[in-house]
């Protein structure tokens, strides 16, 4: 039976005797919570998880994309599609899109997401030449105007390898380099990190009715082996980052689950990115019908992934992140 260990993460500068930095950043525990299937429960001193296990906890994260995995980033999004749930349409122009990028860049963003197919539920499939068109020049007009690293979100190949020659620096894949088999060969090729997010089905029917015997264990699983595979590929696991997928197949129970064991994930020895913003489980627990104005929510939900030592937030809204979690680690005394 698979023992799985979820540390219990606190942050500040007021750390207890004996308790663990994990990875690297300003969380720390001193103890874990011990699952296994169909099994109650059981919390342990973090002194007794396996040292193999431990090593992974507490291992500093090399940089990704440039960026030290010692606090949290924020990712700033920028979709170039006509079709997203929040902000479609705004931002399909070159000069528009850059001009985001920039304005993102400069009120706090450490990295920009750019994504030319929407993966909002119900999305149709972009034809990889629409989607290049839409990408490719937007990263090569940035890069002739800033050093800022870009992330391309795309599930394909040659949209990969496209955005990777016009200047990006990750590839963000929501299928987890399972939708185009040669997408593992392009990250890997190229030296550029990845990140493997999980989804049960795709953008036109993962909302139909998804189920899990335990979301946590089991995205907990599924990134598990989709990191093996991307090892098993030649792509370096220190250039590896993991996101649990929220609403990418889920309801709203399963998000909240995911949200309240954020922290196992952490025991993959990965970085983790945790991309909540504007979406719908935020409206229905705190209001706000339209993807703005769920603005406070989204920040709300950026902090508790901070606190649980998420290293990239991806978010529409910058500044008001920053702001919070500018504040969370003064009040904190964070490091």
């Amino acid at each position: 039976m698979t023992i799985y260990y979820q540390p219990v993460v606190r942050m500040g500068a007021d750390r207890a005797p004996g308790a663990y930095q994990l990875a690297g950043g300003a969380c720390w525990f001193d103890q874990a919570i011990l699952r296994r299937r169909g099994k109650a429960d059981q919390w342990i001193a973090a002194v007794d998880i396996p040292p193999e296990v431990l090593a992974g906890l507490t291992r500093p994260h090399n940089p990704i994309a440039g960026l030290a995995m010692t606090r949290p980033h924020l990712m700033g999004i920028l979709n170039v599609t006509p079709d997203s749930f929040s902000d479609g349409g705004q931002f399909t122009g070159v000069n528009a899109a850059v001009a985001h990028a920039l304005a993102m860049a400069q009120t706090g963003a450490s990295i920009i997401d750019i994504g030319g197919e929407s993966t909002r539920p119900g999305a149709e499939t972009v034809a990889v030449d629409a989607e290049i068109a839409r990408t490719a020049p937007v990263i090569a007009a940035i890069r002739a105007r800033s050093d800022v690293p870009i992330s391309i979100d795309t599930r394909k190949a040659p949209v990969a390898s496209g955005a990777i020659n016009a200047g990006a620096n990750l590839v963000n894949d929501v299928s987890a380099l399972g939708y185009d088999a040669e997408t593992a060969q392009v990250v890997a090729q190229s030296g550029a990190p990845v990140c493997l997010m999980h989804a049960q089905g795709d953008p036109a029917t993962m909302q139909q009715d998804p189920r899990y015997g335990d979301v946590l264990l089991d995205v907990y699983d599924y990134l598990e082996q989709r990191i093996a595979h991307a090892v098993a590929a030649g792509i370096a696991r220190d250039q590896i980052v993991v996101d649990p997928g929220i609403g990418f197949g889920k309801t709203f129970d399963h998000n909240l689950a995911l949200l309240r064991g954020l922290s196992l994930f952490h025991a993959l020895g990965c970085p983790i990115l945790l991309g909540a913003s504007r979406k719908k489980f935020i409206g229905t627990i705190g209001g706000g019908q339209d993807a703005a104005d769920r603005v406070s929510g989204s920040v709300a939900v950026a902090l508790h992934g901070a606190r649980q030592g998420v290293q990239l937030l991806r978010v529409h809204d910058i500044s008001a992140t920053k702001q919070a979690l500018d504040l969370e680690w003064a009040i904190n005394g964070a490091v």
